[in-house]
């Protein structure tokens, strides 16, 4: 496994629409990996394939909902589609590709998600919080927007210092 460089607000590879994944092979099993890694290292709670550089469609999202005494875990989503969601949440959300910066964005509070595992088969998966949060900010990187583009507003130097 490998830390990935993680490409930031304007580069052009993050505005771009990403391909289905067609090989489920030891290539991919590396970038979901190296994937895993990069967002653990980075402190993230997603991370999409174009943000390392490849225009595939794949991710990996932190669950933190867990029960009391279970350990969170990473889920990993290749070609994933939202087939249900309900629900709203309105909330500061951030992006390893935007550091620094952060905005007021709503996404709904429920998610469902259809998508395959590494190895090619077919699964759903339901998040909720930020978990559903986090679906939608990662699919969003998969068609090549960004939260910045989502947001109401942007939260001020001001705000992120918590004057």
């Amino acid at each position: 496994m490998a830390i990935r460089k993680i490409l930031e607000k304007g580069d052009p590879t993050l505005e771009k629409h990403c391909r289905p994944v067609t090989n489920f092979n030891e290539r991919l099993h590396t970038l979901l990996d190296d994937m895993k890694e990069t967002m653990v290292k980075g402190n993230g709670v997603g991370l999409a394939a174009p943000q390392v550089g490849v225009l595939r469609r794949a991710v990996v999202v932190l669950e933190t909902n867990v029960e009391d005494e279970g350990e969170e875990f990473i889920i990993e989503l290749i070609n994933p589609e939202i087939i249900e969601q309900s629900g709203e949440q309105t909330g500061p959300e951030g992006c390893l590709s935007v550091p620094g910066e952060y905005g007021i964005v709503t996404r709904p509070d429920f998610v469902k998600v259809r998508a395959q595992n590494r190895n090619g088969d077919t699964f759903e998966y339901t998040g909720e919080g930020l978990t559903a949060r986090c679906f939608c900010h990662e699919i969003d990187h998969l068609e090549g927007v960004l939260f910045t583009q989502r947001a109401e507003r942007m939260l001020t130097p001001e705000e992120l210092r918590g004057e």
